[in-house]
């Protein structure tokens, strides 16, 4: 079991900040930037490219609603996506708010955050998601 998965189960506590039945989004513990994300499929698959086309194609989609609202959350130019799929084998795609393509470099010190911080964020794209997007989830 991932630590992905123990996070969907319960086990792990994790900054949710959108849910559906089927995929998960959260606030990426070792952030490039503010409201770094990660948007998983609830289903333990290792590969993105070994999920089912339903799973994988209602992943990009649950994705984009959830990278609409980060967007208004922490204003930024653009949200960049990486899928890199090598330190947690499960099924994950970044969302990561950048001004800059350096902005997505896996190179970069991470941020620290404190919990009280996490929570601010958390809020605030939650808030962004329900006020225009929360029909789609």
């Amino acid at each position: 079991m991932t630590i992905f998965s123990k996070i969907v189960a319960g086990d792990i506590p994790a900054y949710k900040v959108a849910e559906s039945n089927d995929f998960l989004a959260f606030l990426d513990i070792s952030p490039l930037k503010e409201g770094h994300l990660l948007v998983i499929p609830k289903q333990e698959v290792d590969y993105l490219f070994d999920l089912n086309d339903e799973t994988y194609t209602g992943l990009q989609l649950f994705a984009k609603i959830v990278a609409k609202g980060l967007k208004e959350a922490i204003p930024c130019e653009r949200i960049g996506v990486v899928v890199m799929g090598l330190e947690v084998p499960h099924a994950h795609i970044h969302l990561i708010p950048m001004n800059e393509a350096n902005d997505i470099n896996f190179a970069n010190p991470k941020l620290k955050f404190t919990p009280e911080q996490f929570e601010t964020t958390v809020q605030k794209i939650k808030a962004a998601l329900r006020e225009d997007y929360k029909h789609d989830l």
